[in-house]
């Protein structure tokens, strides 16, 4: 029930985000109708509308994605007709196509003048195969929940109860642009020229999705600012834990019962062990920590997670590492089995693929570590980086209520290097930014062209945060693909390290590319996977550390440039 509420809010405040004023006109083009008939249907069928095709998008559905280009292009068709009757009635008269003819019927048949109502329901259907919302925080949260538990009846109600909060406010407006319009129309000969300029305004919209205003510009420029209001509702709904704060819990006393080993059947498969289950860890206390294997926060604390892993194994811990993948390349078992090689991952791992144990804990981070003890309950959790002295002491304390004695002291220091070693604790460093279109932030080239091909410019100057694509790139929901050697991509960042997961094309042949920051071979600055000069090969689908600043962590424009074509980037990263 939160969560309804909290995306109804979400939806509502869209009435102050820039990427509603394209839809505006359309909504008070009915402004002088009846509600109940025209108004009404119209704000329905373009809730229904935006819910259907946004869960069909975010569970992965690349052809429900390219069928709505088309219902775009013929909304678009559809909504420019309805522009030109309001605009002029011997143009209406005038234009005696097909298309024409039915985009004014739609358009006398919503004004709820004796009409019906389906006509107001297929405005609203066009509306919402147009309409794409700024997607802020909890539209975010909505988008990510349902791409990663699929579709479902929950993922349908939450996208349409937000779809609905946005209807509700656009209602509202129509009201008081019905009163101003009554108002207006009272005026001698009003009345025509209030309908011209909504034609005007219509055809204004039309013109403005057609452009991409709606995807691009609209989406980065904020009139009032909603995000920070969104994140303060978010947190206040479900407050997210501090990275590295345990439970609180009185001095001394027990850790607490917070649930119990739910089943571990829901494994695709593991690795380096047979299948395990709650009744043969009986006895055992076990860890349980959620990665995946391109997370620079789940790479930062499985030095860790190991560390305890060969302190502890002889004297009654272990460890199942939960592999539940972000990306689709990171459900391939193999790329799992090939990770867990490379980072030397010695204990259990399951893979999660399906997200059946993600579920069965209820979890919602990476990195996450449960803590069990040998009666299957568990006693002590804690997400993201950090917590470890707090973990260690738990691991001590549930051993010895099992029986196990003369456990070895103190606390592990894995001291690791490269990728795994540990951030710079910089608050101030740039965001986890994604490359794909389905969550990408801050990006500087102009319009993305979702799933085609385009040519992309990265701008002369980019302000703090923001990056930018240049030569010929397919942009997709969690990627974006080379399709021309010699792109690049662009970040004006800060932080002491940059890391970006890439991998190669589909054929996996290997990828070269070159950095720079500020124009310049990195020197000293070059990552683990990148030399002095900047060189480098991407040979497999995974997390690469491009930048360690050697003094500080300061503002640089890094420019990353593939001598290759078939290169997939889908994240950066910062330590």
């Amino acid at each position: 029930m939160l969560l309804l509420v909290l995306a109804y809010l979400g939806g509502a405040f869209t009435i102050l985000s820039p990427c509603i004023l394209p839809v505006l006109p359309f909504v008070f083009a009915r402004a002088d109708r009846p509600f109940l008939k025209s108004g009404l249907p119209m704000l329905l069928g373009m809730a229904a509308t935006f819910a259907l095709v946004a869960t069909l998008a975010a569970v992965g559905g690349g052809w429900a994605v390219h069928a709505n280009q088309y219902g775009r292009a013929l909304a678009l068709v559809v909504l420019a007709l309805l522009g030109l009757t309001l605009l002029s009635t011997h143009v209406a008269e005038w234009l005696t196509r097909p298309f024409v003819a039915l985009g004014n019927r739609l358009s006398q048949r919503a004004d709820g003048e004796g009409g019906s109502v389906w006509g107001s329901v297929g405005l609203g259907i066009a509306t919402g195969l147009l309409w794409a919302p700024c997607a802020g925080p909890i539209l975010g949260l909505l988008l990510t929940g349902a791409a990663l538990k699929g579709a479902s009846v929950t993922t349908t109600l939450l996208l349409l109860t937000y779809a609905l909060g946005a209807a509700t406010s656009l209602a509202l407006a129509l009201a008081v642009g019905g009163k101003v319009f009554g108002l207006m129309k009272r005026s001698l000969g009003a009345g025509e020229w209030v309908r011209r300029a909504l034609g005007a305004l219509v055809l204004a919209g039309v013109a403005a999705i057609a452009l991409g205003l709606d995807t691009g510009l609209l989406t980065r420029v904020s009139l009032a600012g909603t995000n920070g209001l969104e994140q303060k509702l978010i947190d206040a709904v479900r407050p997210m834990p501090a990275a590295n704060a345990a439970p609180a819990r009185q001095p001394g006393a027990a850790l607490p019962v917070e649930g119990t080993l739910p089943s571990l059947a829901g494994a695709t498969g593991w690795l380096n062990s047979a299948p395990l289950t709650p009744a043969a860890l009986r006895g055992k206390v076990v860890l349980v920590d959620f990665w995946t294997y391109s997370c620079i926060n789940c790479l930062r604390s499985l030095p860790y997670i190991d560390a305890w892993y060969d302190k502890y194994k002889d004297h009654g811990l272990v460890v199942i590492g939960v592999h539940s993948p972000e990306f689709a390349f990171e459900k391939n078992p193999d790329n799992v089995a090939a990770a867990v090689k490379r980072l030397d991952v010695r204990y259990p791992v399951a893979l999660d693929s399906d997200y059946a144990i993600w579920k069965g804990f209820n979890n919602e981070y990476w990195p996450a570590d449960y803590f069990i003890d040998a009666q299957g309950r568990i006693r002590h959790h804690y997400f993201g980086e950090g917590g470890y002295t707090e973990g260690e002491d738990a691991i001590r304390e549930l051993l010895a209520e099992a029986g196990y004695k003369n456990l070895p002291g103190g606390y592990v220091q894995p001291g690791a290097k490269g990728a795994q070693a540990a951030s710079s604790g910089d608050y101030d460093r740039s965001p986890e930014t994604y490359v794909g279109y389905a969550r990408a932030d801050n990006f500087a080239s102009g319009q993305v062209a979702h799933d085609d091909a385009f040519d992309y410019r990265t701008p002369a100057q980019l302000a703090t945060h923001q990056w930018g694509l240049a030569g010929r790139w397919t942009v997709h929901a969690q990627d974006a693909t080379l399709d021309a050697a010699n792109g690049s991509i662009s970040y004006r960042f800060r932080g002491r390290d940059l890391h970006l997961v890439l991998g190669p094309g589909s054929d996996g042949k290997p990828v070269r590319f070159r950095i720079t920051l500020d124009g310049h071979a990195p020197g000293a600055d070059h990552g683990m996977d990148t030399d002095a000069e900047g060189n480098g090969t991407i040979t497999a689908q995974r997390l690469y550390q491009l930048v360690r600043q050697a003094h500080g962590n300061g503002e640089r424009t890094f420019t990353i440039t593939f001598l290759d074509p078939g290169v997939r980037a889908y994240a950066f990263t910062f330590g």
